[in-house]
């Protein structure tokens, strides 16, 4: 069954950057340390600021920690048994394999209720040349132990124009593997793409020719399947996120964004002070921006990275562009 994941207020989405290190190089690396600081938290500091969201709002709150690699932060363990106190609904971990620091034996799975773990090629040359040399003899050998320990994994695939046909091969690696789920990622441009001369961006009809299909294929299987929206047709509304939703992307720096695609720069809308109170930025930040309206749809898709629009010859969109959050989900 396919359906449209909507927007919803109901719960909070905390997207916890507890450190920018990480032990591989990415190419589509999204981390940028002049904006999002250098170095771990301490894990004083870390529980701080779960426990000013876990009482800012008594929704459910769903926790996913990432880097960097997570799994290089010595006190993640200590982390997650924090969140679990402060009662976030759901905790998820993003590792790109390694999983250091005996990760797995210092929490359970009734602690952590993913491991969610990145492949950006079907095969070790593909991945290896994207995500660095040994990587992916990595990240099977770690999600095959998360398995034999009881965790509930997934895995996330991120598409580009490096990738983006190779996507169609990973149903037969999957047959295999079995998370429990797969999500498909758009390359965002920032971080090390925006910096880069070379063209990461998928356009329209390689997004609609590689992606439906493949997600209805590893769908088949038994997965569920996760995937951006990406693209809207012309009589269907764009809603942003970060009117409709809650989420929030933390950082070392102490910045909190609601939309990753302002993450490249000083606008966020929210920040924790050197009294680790959360507090709302000034202007103009990228709460100016959510309410701005566009033929285009995403305003700031338009801003940061608008090689994925095609116009007509009359210089109108084809098509919009959908908020970044907004998913499509196969189960």
């Amino acid at each position: 069954m396919k359906k449209t994941v909507s927007f919803s207020k109901k719960a909070s989405n905390i997207f916890f950057h507890i450190l920018t290190d990480c032990n591989l190089k990415c190419a589509h690396c999204y981390i940028n340390k002049k904006e999002h600081g250098q170095g771990k938290l301490p894990v004083e500091t870390i529980k701080l600021w779960l426990s000013v969201f876990a009482k800012r709002n008594p929704k459910k709150k769903n926790l996913i920690f990432l880097g960097g690699e997570p799994t290089l932060h010595p006190d993640l363990s200590e982390a997650v048994k924090e969140a679990k106190r402060l009662n976030y609904e759901s905790i998820t971990v993003d590792t790109n394999g390694y999983l250091f620091f005996d990760i797995l034996s210092k929490v359970t799975p009734e602690q952590v209720d993913y491991f969610s773990f990145s492949i950006d090629g079907s095969n070790t040359k593909l991945n290896d040349k994207i995500r660095g040399k040994g990587s992916y003899e990595k990240v099977i050998e770690g999600i095959k132990k998360a398995k034999a320990k009881g965790f509930k994994t997934s895995m996330i695939y991120t598409v580009s124009s490096y990738n983006i046909e190779d996507i169609k091969n990973m149903p037969d690696i999957l047959k295999d593997i079995m998370p429990d789920k797969f999500f498909i990622q758009i390359i965002g441009i920032r971080g090390k793409p925006a910096a880069s001369a070379n063209n990461f961006q998928v356009n329209n009809s390689q997004w609609f020719c590689a992606i439906p299909n493949t997600a209805k294929k590893i769908a088949e299987l038994g997965i569920s399947v996760i995937y951006p929206k990406v693209y809207l047709k012309k009589e269907e509304p764009f809603e942003c996120a970060g009117l409709l939703a809650d989420n929030y992307f933390i950082f070392p720096n102490g910045r909190v964004y609601k939309c990753p695609l302002c993450e490249d720069f000083a606008i966020n809308g929210l920040y924790f002070n050197k009294n680790n109170k959360l507090v709302k930025n000034g202007k103009i930040n990228e709460d100016d921006l959510f309410n701005l309206s566009i033929p285009e749809g995403c305003v700031i898709n338009k801003i940061v990275q608008s090689d994925n629009i095609e116009y007509n010859k009359d210089g109108k969109p084809l098509y919009k562009i959908a908020c970044c959050m907004l998913k499509e989900e196969i189960s």
